[in-house]
């Protein structure tokens, strides 16, 4: 049996969740990040099989339907989902595990895995959490108004994690996340 941890860290789109792992993964060599399969089209900054494992809603049916997935959601009208042999092999090898996920996801990871650690990150504000999504230049007006309106319900679930941060301020976000892990 290993010794190793699955880290489930979730956030409304814009909290800072990726920045927040891609440093995590990048300062703790022992940590391998799960890549997820998506339905999503892929963005011009994405790489498939580094960022997420693009497929169409047929793949990803017969991947859920065939018990491949650790946890699978619906966000913004897109199909995401954790391979569970990815998952299984990284703990079994000794490797702790980070997620990547929605709350959605989260809540089934936990049902199935209670043993692991689960992380909220919140965004300072609201006003905040528009000003990023706004800066990041992916999305039109509407896709925007349509976010902050997921955010806020998704927000009202960071209470079924462990552990919660804001991220107010990355490097400081970026040390509570480690101070998890290193616990």
């Amino acid at each position: 049996m290993s010794d190793a941890n699955l880290y489930v860290i979730a956030a409304p789109s814009g909290a800072g969740k990726t920045t927040l792992v891609k440093e995590l993964v990048k300062n703790n060599p022992g940590l391998r990040f799960s890549i997820s399969y998506t339905t999503r089209k892929q963005r011009s900054n994405e790489a498939d099989g580094v960022d997420y494992l693009f497929v169409n809603q047929d793949e990803f049916f017969a991947l859920r339907d065939g018990d491949a997935l650790l946890e699978s959601a619906v966000v913004f009208d897109n199909h995401y989902g954790t391979s569970r042999e990815q998952v299984d092999h990284h703990l079994a090898n000794g490797h702790n595990v980070i997620l990547e996920i929605d709350w959605q996801g989260a809540r089934q990871v936990r049902e199935s895995m209670p043993e692991s650690i689960t992380i909220f990150i919140l965004p300072p504000s609201v006003e905040e959490l528009e000003r990023r999504l706004r800066d990041r230049r992916t999305d039109t007006p509407d896709v925007i108004e349509r976010r902050l309106r997921d955010a806020k319900s998704d927000m009202e679930h960071h209470d079924e994690f462990t552990h919660v941060i804001v991220n107010d301020e990355l490097e400081k976000a970026v040390a509570e996340l480690q101070a998890i892990i290193k616990a």
